[in-house]
């Protein structure tokens, strides 16, 4: 019996022919880490010590060409390839996590996230005015683009479809989308400028200047996952002799909640961290501004770009502070992108996740 049963594996391996052993592109990855991190702290540079593992990771194709032949060699290599591509564009990633968590965790603190920096020189002082100007504006911004945002991508799929206005509003969306935020910026201080005058600062400009880069997003993430609702849900609705608009509401809305929801997160993560348009129409202050229609409004791109260009004597405190705002505005990033995951994937249907 033992015999019957190692003859299939004889079979295979013959079929297969010489292989590398399991353990040895394992080894030589390890190696090249191993090298690397060495020879980085010996002093060699982090380009070279790159390089350096990388020529080692190299060398498994190598092996494959003279232990399992031309064809094995050549994946191997495309597989080395591919991968060093995607480490490649992992590094700057890797690279701004370091730098910002390494250099904004010195100066987070209590008093840094409940105290604003009013009369403040020197240590101390912290962004809470800069926080909560953040929030006010972006929310504002979020409830003005939202509404309008997926109102005209439900009129793109279910009633413009192919019409000429329809053609024009997409057309019009896709201009939008790739305008610079200065652009934005400039928009809201005119349209501002021409009701108050020259010179306006305001908190709900910047929520306006917000709004006109979010509101093309919305559109575009909103009208794809609208297209993703199959057809016949609409047609069994109608079928019944449910009017277009209680469809709209009662069944495609709610299929494809989940993606709706996941572009508009992502939609406010785009937008809050924009420092153009808010230095121009929203400004900086350093005091505490709960109003959007009075006075300028502090927010954290803003004061983060404020402490460097203008630190102050001496510097390092405001320098530090900058990066803690910078991190602060990270880990909100981050935590958008994580609910809309976590939406995404309680709220899509069961066989989608």
């Amino acid at each position: 019996m033992t015999t019957t049963l190692s003859r299939p594996v004889d079979v295979f391996d013959e079929l297969r022919g010489a292989q590398l052993p399991s353990w040895g592109p394992r080894a030589v990855f390890g190696l090249a880490v191993v090298v690397g991190v060495g020879t980085y702290f010996l002093g060699l540079g982090v380009f070279r010590s790159v390089v350096l593992a990388w020529f080692i990771c190299l060398s498994v194709p190598l092996w494959s060409l003279a232990i399992e032949g031309k064809r094995k060699a050549t994946d191997r290599l495309v597989t080395t390839l591919v991968t060093s591509a995607f480490g490649l564009a992992l590094l700057p990633l890797i690279s701004i996590l370091w730098i910002v968590i390494s250099k904004g965790s010195k100066v987070l603190s209590t008093e840094f996230f409940t105290y604003s920096m009013r009369n403040v020189v020197g240590p101390g002082g912290g962004i809470y005015h800069a926080l909560i100007g953040t929030l006010l504006i972006t929310g504002a911004a979020s409830v003005m683009s939202i509404p309008i945002g997926l109102f005209t991508s439900i009129y793109l799929v279910e009633y413009g479809q192919q019409n000429r206005l329809a053609r024009w509003i997409r057309f019009l969306v896709d201009v939008m989308t790739g305008i610079p935020s200065i652009v934005a910026g400039l928009f809201a201080y005119a349209l501002f400028a021409l009701i108050f005058g020259d010179g306006i600062r305001l908190g709900i400009g910047g929520s306006v200047a917000l709004s006109v880069l979010m509101i093309p997003v919305v559109v575009r993430s909103c009208e794809e996952m609208l297209k993703l609702v199959p057809n016949e849900l609409r047609e069994a609705s109608y079928a019944l002799g449910v009017p277009k608009w209680r469809t709209v509401a009662k069944v495609v809305l709610p299929t494809a909640l989940a993606g709706i929801v996941t572009g508009i997160t992502l939609a406010i993560a785009r937008v809050i961290g924009e420092t153009a348009p808010l230095l121009i129409i929203a400004g900086t202050t350093d005091s505490v501004n709960m109003d959007l229609f009075k006075d300028r409004m502090a927010t954290l791109p803003v004061f983060a770009y404020s402490s460097i260009s203008s630190p102050g004597f001496p510097p390092g405190p405001s320098i530090d502070r900058a990066w803690g705002a910078a991190l602060v505005l990270l880990i909100i990033v981050m935590l958008l992108n994580l609910i809309a995951r976590l939406v995404s994937y309680f709220f899509s249907p069961k066989g989608e996740r």
